[in-house]
């Protein structure tokens, strides 16, 4: 079993450039899933921001970005960041998940999604947000 964790940055409208910009600097390719690709659109305006991004490098550079929509707050270098868990085993993550939520505030449940096996949100009792997932091969 192995898990990896990675930097997750939030920005709000401009996550595909700095996708971009951290690409440029550290090498690698970019992913993008727009949140109309996920078929996840609460508003139209928001259809081709960022709902899942990551810059992943050869020489080992990962960071993960998404778009904060417009229904969430969101304040710049306010919470800039989650840390994301994820892995291939469904056991592990689920066992993660267990272990950070005493205490914390679940955001999304530990359950099913249309883009992973299993995700999930919470804020732990230090105030560090957390997302965990099971990870599956990016088609895009």
């Amino acid at each position: 079993m192995s898990i990896t964790t990675t930097t997750h940055l939030n920005f709000r409208g401009d996550a595909r450039a700095a996708l971009e910009l951290y690409r440029r600097v550290f090498g690698g390719d970019v992913a993008v899933v727009t949140y109309a690709d996920a078929h996840a659109v609460q508003d139209p305006a928001e259809a081709d921001q960022v709902m899942w991004g990551q810059v992943v490098s050869p020489d080992g550079f990962h960071v993960m970005a998404y778009d904060v929509p417009a229904r969430l707050p969101y304040e710049r270098g306010a919470n800039p960041f989650f840390v994301s868990v994820r892995g291939a085993d469904a056991d592990e993550i689920t066992r993660c998940w267990t272990g950070l939520a005493d205490g914390a505030t679940v955001v999304q449940d530990l359950a099913p999604a249309g883009w992973a096996p299993l995700y999930g949100m919470l804020v732990d009792r230090f105030g560090v947000t957390w997302v965990l997932d099971v990870a599956v091969a990016h088609e895009g």
